[in-house]
């Protein structure tokens, strides 16, 4: 899709819902249960810096190291990987934690079983052309903001930031564009003010010069000084029933991506891109390489999930989320570290 093309918010929103499931290696359909040693996997985009322990766990042999044979798939949103896993196409889910919280008081019971990440790693920008009337989330009134899905963790954050300043989420209108150029095709077309994504789309809008960082959660700190703590985002969640049915086939699974993020705490950003497919640097490998040095900050070393991380990410979703704010969630539930720990 050429960053040139002209969008309509519509026209995007239409094109994301059309959006076929692609594969690494495989069709969509998953018909293995893990038995077998094969393993389908939604990542909620595969070339998304946040998501990049999954395809680099592939592409340093570690699940096959294993013995497992782990197919990689992707969605543009979190939310579209959720409902795969819930409809059992897939038998896990590299995407937000918070939407097993938030699939727990729907009755399902899903949980993380490595954590990635203790930050967001996401970054809400703001065109250009709106800079000078959006400079903090009190300025999101009446504004059209950009986020990959409808119910995605994109969505999610971008309703807390508003709340939290002030701004009901009735006052501003998010809009499903995705991430990559559908994005920066809705920025340049003034179909959003702004919007919240990751990287490598963050360097390549500041890299175009067509808009500006405004609230940046890449790191822990930034974190901290967004949403009041750690949250915890990117990992590994499945079914609870099925962890408890594959516990040896799960456990090849943690010690893979375990591997893989004591391997890139030990590795620079350029050894990373370097291992990684070529087309996930659209933007050129320098730019590509930065991408990944900025985002580095927000992965955890020991897939091991946060102290007072789970409280915080209940906190943020009860903030906005009616179907939260008054309903008990057993956090305990959401995430196991039985796993992390003997692959540690």
């Amino acid at each position: 899709m050429r960053s040139t093309a002209k969008f309509s918010a519509a026209a995007i929103a239409a094109a994301l819902a059309l959006t076929t499931l692609t594969a690494c290696g495989g069709d969509s359909k998953a018909s293995g249960d893990g038995k077998d040693g094969k393993v389908k996997i939604m990542v909620g985009g595969l070339d998304k810096v946040i998501y990049m322990p999954a395809m680099l766990t592939q592409r340093l042999g570690y699940f096959k190291a294993e013995g497992v044979d782990v197919q990689l798939l992707t969605e543009p949103a979190g939310v579209q990987a959720t409902t795969s896993l819930v409809a059992g196409d897939v038998q896990g889910v590299v995407g937000f934690y918070d939407h097993t919280l938030d699939l727990q008081v729907k009755g399902k019971h899903v949980e993380s079983v490595v954590q990635l990440a203790h930050a967001p790693g996401e970054v809400e920008v703001v065109s250009d052309k709106a800079a000078g009337e959006v400079r903090s989330p009190k300025d999101f009134k009446g504004k059209k903001l950009g986020v990959t899905g409808i119910g995605s963790s994109t969505d999610f954050l971008t309703k807390y930031l508003a709340v939290d300043s002030g701004v009901k989420t009735s006052e501003f209108t998010p809009v499903a564009v995705g991430a990559g150029q559908t994005f920066i095709s809705a920025l340049k077309q003034g179909s959003i003010q702004g919007g919240m994504t990751t990287d490598p789309t963050v360097a390549q809008i500041v890299d175009q010069k067509l808009g500006k960082v405004l609230i940046d959660m890449r790191t822990p700190e930034g974190s901290k000084k967004a949403l009041g703590g750690p949250y915890p985002s990117s990992s590994l969640y499945m079914n609870t029933d099925w962890v408890n049915g594959h516990k040896e086939t799960v456990q090849k699974l943690a010690n893979a991506l375990v591997k893989t993020l004591k391997w890139m705490s030990t590795h620079s950003a350029e050894d990373i891109a370097a291992k990684m497919p070529g087309d996930y640097a659209q933007g050129g490998a320098k730019l590509y390489a930065e991408a990944i040095k900025s985002t580095l900050p927000m992965f955890t070393e020991d897939g091991v999930m946060p102290a007072d991380g789970p409280a915080t990410v209940e906190r943020v979703l009860k903030a906005f989320n009616p179907n939260l704010k008054n309903t008990t969630v057993d956090l305990k539930k959401t995430y196991t570290t039985e796993f992390v720990q003997k692959a540690g």
